[in-house]
């Protein structure tokens, strides 16, 4: 049982404890001037292959699969744990210091676009593609996109965190956000139970926003928590994640900005990038 009680009022303590305790601070904006590179391709992304980040690169690579060579793009690593999401040209183009963040050089006249969710948006509106055409599809896909915006913060920022993250583990955060994250499991399952996508029928953008965090999960490849979250109970997010890891530019987009394992894309310019690495979801 823990004696903390909460002052009248916050106040910042540096280094507060957690993997992220050297870069977290109360306050936005850049700390730095740095400046961003800049590749040849119409869209530059700034990226780290996290679930959130991985969102776009598959997006990307399906737009190029479909031989949208305007689709083309440079992806270029922001590590996080060093705090380079607060350089100045990066806070140019996300006020809030978050990966993902995208260019589109737009002919001259540029346009940024952060928040993974309106980096699909957007993505999918300019080339038409993976939004339903039919108004209930679209509008099935456009709810679980939002779902996945508002649900998986739980996920990560709850469960993960204190699973994984934290500097102490304790009983009442783990099990509070263990309960919903299997909640949210639950309701996957059970749309997925008479759904073969997400909107229906559908491959869209919000299979692309979902996967990498809850087809990461049940495939345990997310806070090492499959066997602790009895991840063998979710038999329909399960035939879905194995759908989607059959997908070139699924295997492609998860290696994107990647810093970790054996396969790596530290940065993405062209299709070469990929040649000799094992696409299989390893």
């Amino acid at each position: 049982m823990s004696n903390y009680e909460p002052a009248k009022v916050w106040k910042y303590e540096e280094g507060n404890g957690g993997k992220f305790a050297g870069i977290n601070r109360p306050t936005a904006g850049a700390r730095e001037d740095k400046k961003l590179p800049v590749g040849e391709h119409p869209f530059q992304l700034y990226s780290l292959a996290t679930p959130n980040g991985v969102k776009v690169t598959i997006m990307f690579e399906e737009l190029l699969a479909l031989g949208i060579k305007e689709a083309e793009y440079d992806a270029y690593t922001i590590d996080i744990s060093e705090g380079d999401q607060f350089g100045s040209d990066f806070v140019d183009i996300n006020p809030n210091s978050k990966i993902p963040a995208l260019l589109d050089k737009n002919n001259g006249s540029p346009i940024h676009i952060f928040e993974s969710g309106a980096i699909l948006m957007y993505l999918a509106e300019k080339f038409d593609k993976f939004i339903p055409k039919d108004t209930k599809s679209k509008t099935q896909m456009m709810s679980w996109l939002f779902w996945q915006m508002g649900s998986a913060p739980y996920l990560g920022g709850g469960f993960g965190h204190f699973y994984a993250y934290a500097p102490e583990k304790f009983k009442y955060p783990i099990d509070r956000f263990t309960m919903e994250t299997k909640r949210q499991l639950d309701v996957l399952n059970k749309h997925l139970a008479k759904n073969e996508y997400f909107a229906g029928n559908d491959y869209s953008i919000a299979d692309m926003a979902i996967f990498p965090w809850y087809g990461a999960l049940v495939k345990g490849k997310l806070y090492d928590a499959a066997e602790f979250l009895s991840v063998h109970e979710y038999k329909n997010v399960l035939r879905w994640a194995d759908q989607l890891i059959k997908r070139e530019a699924v295997l492609k987009g998860r290696l994107v900005n990647r810093t970790w394992g054996e396969e790596q894309v530290r940065e993405r310019h062209s299709e070469k990038d990929f040649d000799g690495l094992n696409l299989n979801y390893e």
